[in-house]
């Protein structure tokens, strides 16, 4: 059974890392996040219903299809950011959600909180980003 969090609930350093409230907490952030963005798709794909190509302009219809070009690039980089959110719900099932893919040391609340979907601790990422930087320039 999942605890119910109080509305004010907040993960901090001094209670244990990934315990059953800060668990909690960030499902309901994941879940949330998720739903807003097939809210967004689902929008757009209205959005892209109604609007018609067939502006007897040139120019508004140039426009119109670089607005779409433009929606659907979001819509695309939304999908992929949504599968990374399913990852992590998966990985809160498992019980590794917050710990490091390579180090298995503790992400850190902070981190999590900016970016929920996070599989690196801030030390891993930046080798990680420093090697990508070594390995592009070669």
């Amino acid at each position: 059974m999942r605890p119910i969090l109080p509305t004010d609930y907040r993960p901090s350093e001094d209670e244990e890392f990934m315990g059953p409230l800060q668990v909690e907490y960030f499902r309901q952030k994941l879940l949330r996040w998720r739903a807003e963005l097939l809210a967004d798709s689902s929008e757009t794909l209205r959005h892209l219903q109604e609007e018609s190509l067939l502006k007897p302009d040139l120019t508004d219809r140039a426009s119109l299809e670089t607005e779409r070009a433009i929606e659907l690039r979001t819509r695309d980089r939304e999908r992929k950011l949504i599968s990374k959110i399913d990852a992590a719900l998966s990985r809160l099932d498992a019980g590794t959600y917050g710990y490091c893919e390579e180090t298995d040391e503790p992400i850190g609340i902070r981190r999590l909180e900016a970016r929920p979907i996070a599989t690196l601790s801030i030390e891993a990422q930046e080798r990680h980003e420093r090697m990508e930087r070594i390995h592009r320039d070669d």
